[in-house]
């Protein structure tokens, strides 16, 4: 059983003992009938071959209150594509797949590119989703829209009913909400959260002061999670980045357009397994080096645009601040598997560390020479301004896509 403990600006919804997930999906019947939820999964291609996602689709199958369930499809053919659409054809809600990689998409694509400043950025799972909201916003008939990833193992039924509840809830009154959990197995995983990010936020809360967005990054059990559902119309405000920057930098807009009393966050499940990234410490360009890069520059950039100032020698004491305070996690999460009877690596936890703190170098570099940093894809507004039609061809080249037309 889970604390019920409070802390930080947001909300915090707690597993409390065992759900019964009859009531809750009765409940979610009766609330999605007002507010139609749409589900949005992006998916490579490979993971069609994966256990994981053959899991997830059969654990859809039971579940009556979504929709839709909107599928952004990787890079892939059209015999790929045509393969994609048998394997979730045995989905009996409304099932549709966005082909990113088709000449369709492509050419929408293009028209965004060429325009300059609403360039969608490279394919990613940024770029996938972003595909995936507009779509749902064109279409017009889902007030919320969920996220999830596609490589869960120990998904369930339970983790999608508890993500949207808060959201479609007529008793409750928030516009977005986080997924959080525990990763556990004979060890502790999520080294990017434990290791990297969450002593940065207090690396640089005990530079900064208590800056209001520091402290509502730090509200967050579990930031760098993939899963949340919104209102759709967030969709429309929110600006996201394009690379592995994208779930701080969805926390940040999220931030900038919504009251911290409209967001919330809920445990999702007792443990949570995907498969996991590595640590690349060689090369930048992969893995959880590339992914902590990311992270470091879009949370920079972030307090840039809050009014922070920074400079080299800034960087310097902060890469100081942040080894010292997670060097002392170290030994904390040390504790907690030995008294939980896990195997822990303190050596392998310390590399982790070493890496990250040179990650702040090449990180603050660039944000220092660069503080606006790339571009993030435009929200839709903007690109539907830009092109009144644009939901409308959007739809059309999905419904041929899907249609199977030449």
């Amino acid at each position: 059983m889970s604390d019920f403990f409070q802390n930080g600006q947001i909300a915090t919804f707690h597993r409390l003992g065992q759900l019964d997930i009859e009531r809750l999906e009765q409940e979610l019947w009766k609330m999605t009938r007002v507010r139609g939820v749409s589900l949005v999964l992006p998916s490579l291609y490979a993971e069609l071959s994966r256990p994981a996602l053959r899991h997830i689709v059969e654990e859809l199958r039971s579940v009556r209150y979504i929709r839709e369930i909107v599928v952004a499809m990787g890079p892939c053919t059209r015999e790929e594509f045509k393969h994609a659409q048998e394997y979730f054809s045995i989905l009996p809600q409304k099932t549709t797949l966005l082909w990113i990689s088709g000449d369709r998409m492509q050419r929408l694509i293009s028209q965004l590119h060429n325009e300059g400043r609403l360039d969608p950025g490279p394919y990613g799972k940024g770029q996938g989703a972003w595909l995936a909201y507009g779509y749902v916003i064109a279409e017009g008939r889902s007030e919320v829209i969920a996220l999830h990833d596609c490589d869960i193992v120990t998904y369930s039924r339970e983790l999608l009913g508890r993500l949207i509840y808060p959201v479609v809830s007529s008793q409750l009154d928030f516009e977005f909400c986080k997924g959080y959990y525990g990763r556990v197995t004979d060890r502790m995983h999520g080294r990017v959260t434990r290791l990297f990010l969450t002593p940065l936020l207090r690396a640089l809360t005990r530079m900064l002061g208590h800056l209001p967005i520091l402290s509502y990054y730090d509200s967050f059990r579990y930031p760098l999670a993939g899963e949340f559902s919104m209102m759709t119309n967030l969709a429309r405000l929110n600006r996201i980045p394009a690379d592995w920057g994208l779930e701080v930098g969805v926390l940040a807009e999220i931030y900038r357009n919504c009251s911290v009393k409209r967001i919330c966050q809920v445990e999702l499940a007792e443990n949570y397994e995907h498969k996991h990234q590595d640590l690349s410490a060689e090369d930048k360009t992969r893995g959880l080096h590339r992914m902590s890069i990311d992270i470091a520059k879009s949370l920079f950039v972030t307090l840039e645009s809050e009014g922070v100032t920074f400079s080299r020698g800034f960087f310097n004491s902060l890469r100081a601040s942040y080894k010292r305070i997670a060097q002392d996690m170290i030994v904390r999460y040390e504790g907690d598997a030995l008294i939980n009877g896990l195997h822990y690596d303190r050596h392998g936890e310390g590399t982790a560390v070493d890496l990250f703190t040179d990650v702040l170098r090449e990180a603050g570099e660039t944000v220092h020479d660069d503080p606006i940093g790339p571009p993030f894809i435009p929200n839709w507004n903007r690109v539907f301004a830009a092109f009144p039609d644009f939901d409308v061809r959007l739809l059309e080249a999905v419904r041929q896509d899907n249609a199977g037309d030449d």
